[in-house]
């Protein structure tokens, strides 16, 4: 997708757009390249209870429901969630790069606040508008965010790191793999803009812990 320019800036900078999660890989225009290694499948997502019965004493945990709305006031996000399945081919729906706005659930993970990684994907342009998580990358330690889901309960998470890693190098293990506590991962796509490729070279992902 090409590259937005704010004030002479790459769009999002070390930011991203819409870095795409599969059960098997990433892939698509701006999106992780195919040779990327499969992730985990959906149930290696959250860790069996009964392995872990000290972080049940300790940790959050919410009973599975679906999510509705992501609210992230940092950068300005309030917006509806929709489903990310995946498509014949094995890698996984993206939210539609005409509608840059939109984001999306991997809904064959966890849903947030569920024990495991539940993984949001956006845009950060697309069509030479900003996309939903254009300004990622501004995201630090310490922030904020929260999720509504469908059975009325809002999920609040505390933002535990951010990185920007190259797409070559994409930690699979460290945003699908299982978890002793609800977490949540926002993905998408940054670093530099190769005009020659049409991609961007890196993703930026926030990882996040539910909070009491």
């Amino acid at each position: 997708m090409p590259g937005v320019r704010r004030g002479g800036r790459h769009a999002l900078g070390v930011a991203a757009a819409a870095a795409i999660l599969t059960g098997a890989v990433l892939v698509g225009r701006g999106l992780l390249p195919p040779d990327v290694p499969p992730s985990p499948p959906a149930q290696a997502v959250s860790l069996d209870p009964a392995l872990i019965p000290h972080a049940i004493a300790v940790d959050p945990v919410l009973v599975r429901s679906a999510p509705r709305r992501l609210d992230v006031p940092k950068i300005g996000v309030h917006v509806s969630l929709g489903r990310l399945g995946l498509k014949p081919d094995g890698t996984v729906q993206i939210p539609p790069v005409e509608h840059p706005e939109q984001a999306g659930w991997y809904e064959k993970g966890v849903t947030p606040g569920e024990r495991g990684a539940a993984v949001i994907l956006g845009h950060v342009d697309g069509g030479g508008r900003e996309g939903v998580f254009y300004d990622l990358g501004r995201m630090r330690a310490g922030d904020a965010m929260s999720v509504t889901r469908v059975d009325g309960s809002v999920a609040r998470f505390v933002v535990e790191s951010v990185e920007l890693v190259a797409k070559n190098r994409f930690p699979t293990q460290r945003v699908y793999g299982p978890l002793d506590h609800a977490g949540l991962r926002l993905v998408t796509c940054g670093g530099t803009f190769d005009q020659r490729t049409g991609h961007y070279t890196s993703n930026v992902i926030v990882y996040a812990r539910l909070t009491r």
